[in-house]
């Protein structure tokens, strides 16, 4: 997937966010009766401005900005400048305190307005999911002590419906997050239905990097299939050696293979190491040499060498946990599907528009809570901070999700808008939370707090938000290092 691709989704993503974000400040503000100078999304040179006039004969200044990663709404304020006296009752300044609460408060207000409606939409639309069928468990596992076995579907967690292997693991998440014991309503291979209790005990399921799943020692259920392709990712290894939909590999280096997995496992083992492919081309096409026709039922000989990536492992002990990295193959091809398959595996979730509105309330609330839960875990020590994403990881989230297609690209929207408006709650200096707690100071004190006491909290804001960032930055840079 190109950069250029990830880039533009991005700035479309962060675009639709700030311009709602900011939309909430302007918004009340100008029902509060303040003056509005300028609307901006970006910082930074402007690319492209105008001006309007409202009903009451304001002249607004609208901007895109060369930088998309935030915006600001200026309005009149004694205090940035001087203000005609016939204006100085519009002054920002001179507004009440629940006022200028109120416009405060309206721009994180707006995000989560805005993810409610997203969720609405996603949840109309309906999603394809895969159903949450467990596989064959680790040994020794958490996840085998509590006695899920091959082929359990999940049914509830704690009180909690659950539909899809997603909306499994991210109840697990939530209910696990300060560790306990779990009850999964399951029904078994044979029809039966029973509560398997998922015992974490003190586990603090973000205190190390990696995929939680692996920790607890889960696995997706899939079923045994013919390692048939289903289709190649571009510029990739499967493409480069002449790789096609429809291939059924036959042997590798000599060995026989019948199933997919098999397939996975033995590329995995050889990065960057040439291995001998033989398929059968089920569907005719070039040879290995990309020049003469193949006809449907011959078989080819190519040669594939797997792409490498690193891969974090986590092994658990009796005394620790040890990490460890591995290089790993990989070939960009993708299983082929049956259709038989693919109904057992797989359901399509959609609700009507009354009942897609409660549930996008109940989404961005829980989403909400939890990102909340989660920031408190990174405060105290209990989940790493490994867990923060930058610009980068969200440019790649944007670009991938928009590429499976639209609900997809309107959940990431969603999710991002709810921790934008989270985030912008926290009493820190210079984001909307930082003003909220100013605001709090002055109701209790009855007056608001000085300028220099004002200037300190900026400067402490800055530090910490540039420090947020570089963690961030950091944490994008091992992503794609690894």
């Amino acid at each position: 997937m190109s950069i250029l691709h990830n880039i533009f989704f991005f700035i479309v993503a962060i675009g639709v966010l700030v311009t709602f974000h900011e939309f909430g400040h302007y918004w009340v503000a100008r029902k509060a009766g303040v003056k509005v100078l300028r609307f901006s999304v970006g910082f930074g040179k402007p690319l492209l401005k105008w001006c309007r006039r409202t009903p009451e004969g304001d002249d607004i200044e609208y901007v895109i900005a060369a930088i998309p990663l935030g915006g600001y709404v200026k309005m009149l304020d004694e205090r940035e400048g001087d203000v005609a006296e016939a204006d100085r009752k519009r002054a920002f300044n001179n507004q009440s305190l629940v006022k200028r609460s109120a416009i405060v408060f309206a721009g994180p207000a707006f995000n989560f307005m805005l993810a409610i409606v997203l969720y609405w939409v996603v949840f109309m639309l309906g999603t394809t999911v895969d159903r949450p069928f467990v596989g064959e468990v680790d040994a020794d596992s958490i996840a085998a002590k509590a006695g899920f076995n091959n082929r359990d579907e999940i049914l509830l967690v704690a009180e909690t419906p659950v539909r899809s292997w997603n909306e499994f693991r991210l109840q697990v998440l939530d209910q696990g997050l300060d560790g306990g014991t779990i009850p999964v309503r399951v029904r078994t291979e044979d029809g039966s239905e029973t509560t398997r209790q998922l015992a974490l005990g003190d586990m603090h399921l973000l205190e190390e990097e990696g995929d939680i799943f692996n920790r607890l020692g889960f696995n997706q259920w899939w079923p045994d299939l013919q390692p048939e392709i289903g289709g190649v990712v571009g510029q990739g290894a499967a493409e480069n050696a002449g790789l096609q939909k429809g291939d059924i590999v036959i042997r590798v280096d000599g060995v026989e293979v019948t199933q997919w997995k098999t397939l996975v496992e033995m590329i995995r083992l050889k990065p960057n190491r040439a291995m001998q492919f033989v398929v059968l081309r089920t569907a005719g096409g070039d040879d290995a040499e990309g020049v003469a026709r193949v006809d449907a039922g011959e078989e080819v000989e190519l040669t594939v060498i797997p792409q490498s990536r690193k891969v974090k492992t986590t092994e658990k002990t009796a005394n620790k946990t040890v990490e460890t990295e591995t290089e790993q193959g990989y070939i960009g091809a993708y299983q082929h599907i049956p259709e038989s398959v693919r109904q057992q595996l797989i359901a399509h979730i959609e609700y009507s528009p009354v009942e897609a509105a409660e549930k996008a309330v109940v989404k961005t609330w829980d989403m909400s809570s939890l990102t909340l839960r989660v920031l408190w875990k990174m405060v105290s020590g209990e989940a790493a901070l490994s867990n923060i994403s930058g610009p980068i990881t969200i440019a790649t989230y944007a670009g991938v999700t928009a590429s499976i297609g639209l609900v997809a690209f309107l959940s990431f929207l969603a999710v991002i808008s709810v921790s934008l408006g989270v985030l912008n709650l926290l009493p820190i200096p210079m984001l909307d939370g930082g003003h909220l707690f100013y605001y709090l100071i002055e109701m209790i004190k009855g007056s608001p707090v000085s300028e220099a006491f004002e200037m300190r909290g900026q400067q402490v804001g800055i530090a910490l938000l540039a420090l947020l960032m570089s963690i961030a930055i950091f944490n994008d840079i091992q992503r794609l290092v690894q």
